[in-house]
């Protein structure tokens, strides 16, 4: 008991040490998360199911795949570029609040110099203790709203047509695979095409003679 106990006390502490302040980047990790464990089960569902035959998983297997891997990396580029291009804006007085305005004009942090350089950081200021109170919580709460956002674009927007597109473009191979076994010609080993051709056109003239 005292092993679990300890268990569970180390991944608190792991999870407060990587995400206590960092929600936005919890909520990225998360759902990468939940991603692969519904990939996980997609695939699982088409290898264990017997009305499935070996020849119908070996194409459903490798493009359940393909697909998982759309969903999981379009989400993760999208939430997370989403999250560093708000927390960027926080981080160099572009988006902020009322108290950091004052705090930034208080030490002539105010100008266009400072404010949006991408150099620029105000949790390197040397007394950024005087507002981490106030900046912390807001940093938080747009890192959240833009992850959100982020995970909404890409979920209903963008994965569905980035799926769609691979969809039709494996859809279109396998058509043209089919096509193409219809319209080749097997002929006997050791026999061109040409003599092939003959032999047939020989026998299907010779069909209609009664033979005695």
């Amino acid at each position: 008991m005292s092993a679990l106990n300890n268990l569970f006390s180390n991944f608190k502490n792991a999870l407060y040490k990587n995400y206590g302040e960092n929600p936005g980047k919890m909520l990225v990790h998360t759902g990468v998360l939940g991603w692969v464990l519904s990939s996980l089960a997609q695939v699982s569902a088409i290898v264990f199911n017997d009305k499935i035959s070996t020849e119908q998983k070996s194409f459903l297997i490798p493009q359940e795949i393909a697909d998982a891997g759309v969903n999981i990396l379009s989400f993760y580029l999208i939430t997370s570029s989403f999250k560093r291009v708000a927390s960027k804006l926080v981080k160099t007085g572009k988006l902020s609040t009322k108290p950091i305005r004052e705090f930034l004009s208080k030490n002539g942090l105010n100008s266009p110099k400072y404010i949006g350089n991408r150099k620029f950081n105000i949790e390197n200021l040397a007394n950024f203790q005087d507002i981490k109170s106030e900046y912390r919580p807001f940093k938080n709460g747009v890192d959240v709203v833009a992850s959100t956002v982020g995970s909404i674009i890409s979920c209903n927007i963008v994965t569905p047509v980035l799926r769609n597109e691979y969809a039709a473009k494996k859809q279109k191979q396998a058509l043209a695979k089919m096509h193409e076994n219809e319209q080749k010609i097997v002929y006997p080993k050791g026999v061109s095409i040409s003599d092939y051709q003959k032999l047939s056109a020989m026998k299907y003239s010779n069909s209609g003679y009664l033979k005695i």
